[in-house]
C-alpha cells in the first residue's frame, strides 16, 4: 500500500507537467481525485486491507498525497487563468463616482466668497441655544408669539441654571435651553467679546415649527451684523443690493418694504425679484407663479440695531449705530435665476435624481 502511494505521487507528478491547458487540468483532477473512480479513491478503499501497525503510517501518507495533488492542481490553475487574461494595461480605468455637495453647502461656500470682501468674518456659535440669547437679549419680551412651544423647539419644560459669560449682563441666571430658531441669537454673544468695531456673518443650521413649499423645519440661515460709529440705512441698503447683484445677477432688483422686528428699528423686509417667472408673477402657460404669486420673494429681514439689543450687548448706542440682516440660504438659494426649485422640500428628500441636476 505505501509503495502504490509513492508510484501514485511519482505518475501524477509526470502527468501534470505534460497539461498545458484547462480542459486537460479537468481531466486530470477527474482522473485522480473523482469520488467514484479516482485512481487516488480507489486506492484508499484497500487500506482496510492494511495491518493495524501500519494503518497510522499510511493513514498520513495517504492524506500528504492527496493535499500534494490538490495543491498542484491549484497550482497550474491559477497559473493558466493568469494566461488567459486578455487586458490592456494601457487602457484607462474606470473612475470611481464622485460625491456631490449638498445644494446648501454650494449656497454656504458662495454667499462666503461674496461678503469675506467686504471685511465679513465667519463666526459660529452653539446650535443649542439659551432662551436668553435667542429672545431676552434682541427685545422680545417673555409673551411674544415666538417663544411659543409650538413655535420653538424647547429643550427644557422649565428654567435651568444658564452657563453665560463672566461678562454676560444678564441678573438672573436662569432660562430654558432650545433648537436656537434663528441666527440672530448670536449678536449679543458676539457684542460680549468686547471687540469694536464688529462685522460678522453667522451661517449656521436653524429650527422652527413650519413645513411648506418655502419652509422646513432644519435650515441654514445667515445672518450678517455690523456694529461701528456712524452706520446708517444706506449701508444696509448698500451691503444687501452689492449681494444680490454678486449672487442672483444683475438683472435681480431689491426693494425694502417697512415691516416690524423686535431687535431692530426701523425695520424693514427684503424682497427680490422672482427668478422662477421674471418678476412678473405668471408662468408661460399663463398660470400664477407657484413660488411667488406676485413676482416678489421674500429675501431676509433687516433693519438698524435696536438700541435695547445694543444695551444688552453692554455697547453705548449714543456712540455706537449698526444694521443686522438675516435670510434662509436654502430659500436664497432657491431664487437664483433658472432654477426653478418651487419646493424648498425637495432638497431634503435624499433624492439623487434631484440633487445630480446641479
Amino acid at each position: 500500500m505505501k509503495q502504490k502511494l509513492i508510484q501514485l505521487k511519482e505518475e501524477f507528478t509526470a502527468e501534470i507537467a505534460d497539461v498545458k491547458d484547462l480542459k486537460k487540468l479537468e481531466t486530470l483532477e477527474n482522473k485522480y481525485l473523482s469520488r467514484k473512480s479516482g485512481l487516488l479513491t480507489n486506492l484508499m478503499k484497500g487500506i482496510k486491507e492494511v495491518a493495524k501497525e501500519e494503518i497510522a503510517e499510511i493513514g498520513t501518507l495517504a492524506n500528504e498525497t492527496k493535499n500534494y495533488i490538490i495543491n498542484k492542481l491549484e497550482e497550474l490553475r491559477a497559473s493558466l487563468n493568469r494566461d488567459l487574461i486578455d487586458f490592456d494595461f494601457t487602457v484607462p480605468g474606470k473612475k470611481p463616482p464622485v460625491g456631490h455637495l449638498h445644494l446648501a453647502t454650494i449656497a454656504i461656500r458662495e454667499i462666503e466668497s461674496i461678503l469675506e470682501p467686504l471685511g465679513f468674518i465667519r463666526v459660529r456659535h452653539p446650535d443649542v441655544e439659551w432662551d436668553y440669547y435667542a429672545f431676552e437679549t434682541l427685545n422680545m419680551p417673555g409673551d411674544h408669539p415666538a417663544r411659543d412651544d409650538w413655535e420653538t423647539f424647547f429643550i427644557d419644560e422649565a428654567p435651568i441654571k444658564m452657563n453665560l459669560p463672566e461678562n454676560s449682563l444678564k441678573l438672573v441666571k436662569e432660562g430654558r435651553r432650545l433648537l436656537t430658531p434663528h441666527t440672530s441669537s448670536i449678536q449679543v454673544r458676539e457684542m460680549e467679546k468686547g471687540i469694536l468695531p464688529i462685522r460678522m456673518m453667522n451661517i449656521s443650521k436653524c429650527y422652527r415649527r413650519q413645513i411648506d413649499i418655502s419652509h422646513v423645519p432644519m435650515f441654514h440661515q445667515l445672518e450678517g451684523l455690523v456694529i461701528d460709529k456712524d452706520i446708517n440705512i444706506t449701508h444696509l441698503k448698500g451691503t444687501i443690493d452689492y449681494f444680490v447683484k454678486k449672487f442672483f445677477g444683475e438683472n435681480r432688483t431689491i426693494r425694502l418694504r417697512p415691516h416690524h422686528f423686535q431687535f431692530t428699528e426701523p425695520s424693514f423686509e427684503v424682497d427680490i425679484s422672482c427668478g422662477l417667472c421674471q418678476g412678473t408673477g405668471k408662468l408661460e402657460d399663463g398660470s400664477s407663479c407657484r413660488m411667488c404669486k406676485e413676482g416678489w420673494l421674500e429675501l431676509a429681514g433687516a433693519g438698524m440695531v435696536h438700541p435695547n439689543v445694543l444695551k444688552a450687548g453692554g455697547i453705548d448706542p449714543n456712540v455706537y449705530s449698526g444694521f443686522a440682516f438675516g435670510w434662509g440660504v436654502e430659500r436664497c438659494f432657491s431664487m437664483k435665476s433658472g432654477l426653478n426649485i418651487d419646493d424648498l422640500r425637495l432638497m431634503y428628500k435624499n433624492d439623487l435624481r434631484f440633487n445630480e441636476q446641479f
